[in-house]
């Protein structure tokens, strides 16, 4: 047993992409579909289906649509949809920088 307060998980971007192709394709299965169905409904190819499932790599617009196609437009709409921050310091930079259309050489 682990006693101790706090757990620091730090995850890749291979963790990441590992995590999101598992996730997919859980959602793939419970929904009965093979990857050929899959790769009819949203116009990814079967080999890049397949790439993602056991290689974890994916373009994103291959990503998204395969999440379109199983229905989750929604939650990638929420992806990135607030400002997190973790001090007042960042979340004052957030609200002084709000309409910026360009970021800066620092920071």
């Amino acid at each position: 047993m682990n006693n101790l307060l706090y757990t620091f998980e730090v995850n890749t971007t291979d963790d990441i992409m590992k995590g999101l192709a598992q996730k997919l394709q859980k959602r793939r299965l419970e929904k009965g579909l093979s990857r050929n169905a899959l790769s009819e409904l949203s116009r990814v190819p079967v080999p890049t289906i397949t790439k993602f499932e056991t290689q974890y790599a994916i373009s994103l617009a291959s990503f998204v649509s395969l999440a379109k196609a199983l229905g989750y437009v929604d939650e990638l709409n929420l992806l990135l949809s607030e400002p997190r921050y973790s001090t007042m310091a960042e979340l004052d930079q957030i609200n002084k920088n709000l309409h910026r259309k360009r970021g800066t050489r620092n920071g």
